[in-house]
């Protein structure tokens, strides 16, 4: 995160920590996480009011999620018009129903990376609005408070936290998609069998 982003953080408050996560939502890399963790760090050394810093975080990055769903949603007609018909695209909207819930609340603090493609799908998908918006604000809140809290224990050594969660978090990403290659292998291994 540069030098700059976090000083106008300082000069400008808490409105700048809400305006960046939006952008975050929207896929902008603007280093969402490590922003919550220094606004924890900030809140703790008095330069920031943690609540204050939550409410907006939590408002910006709930409207970019918004904001990346409605871009899935009106993508859906084009999305079922190209692919549609595909057994491959049947299939994978019908596993993520069943997991939508799931992929939205943990892709808000676990697995980051995937959170704007996770919203593109659940809105090119069909998954209804109202489940898609409860999971991301149990999400989201459990990410600023998991985070914002680190921040805030940590204090001056947040930059340490920001690194351990952004290896940990590649960690997770890479763990998931092995499990799913080799789901994938085994599934196909046995209809090429079958």
């Amino acid at each position: 995160m540069s030098e700059f982003l976090l000083t106008q953080i300082i000069n400008f408050g808490t409105p700048l920590v809400g305006f960046i996560l939006f952008l975050g939502a929207l896929g902008l890399p603007v280093g969402a996480s490590v922003v919550v963790i220094a606004a924890g760090a900030f809140g703790q050394q008095g330069i920031l009011d943690i609540p204050t810093a939550a409410v907006y975080g939590l408002i910006g990055a709930l409207i970019g999620d918004t904001l990346s769903f409605g871009m899935g949603y009106y993508a859906k007609d084009a999305v079922q018009k190209r692919l549609g018909n595909s057994p491959a695209w049947k299939n994978a909207t019908g596993g993520f129903q069943k997991n939508a819930g799931l992929a939205v609340f943990f892709t808000r603090w676990l697995i980051t990376a995937v959170a704007i493609p996770t919203n593109l799908i659940a809105g090119s998908s069909g998954y209804k609005y109202s489940h898609f918006i409860s999971y991301d604000i149990a999400g989201e809140i459990l990410w600023i408070g998991l985070y914002g809290g680190l921040g805030y224990l940590f204090g001056s050594e947040w930059e340490l936290v920001s690194d351990f969660l952004s290896n940990f978090g590649g960690l997770i990403l890479g763990i998931v998609l092995f499990g799913f290659g080799i789901q994938q292998a085994l599934k196909w291994q046995k209809t090429k069998q079958g």
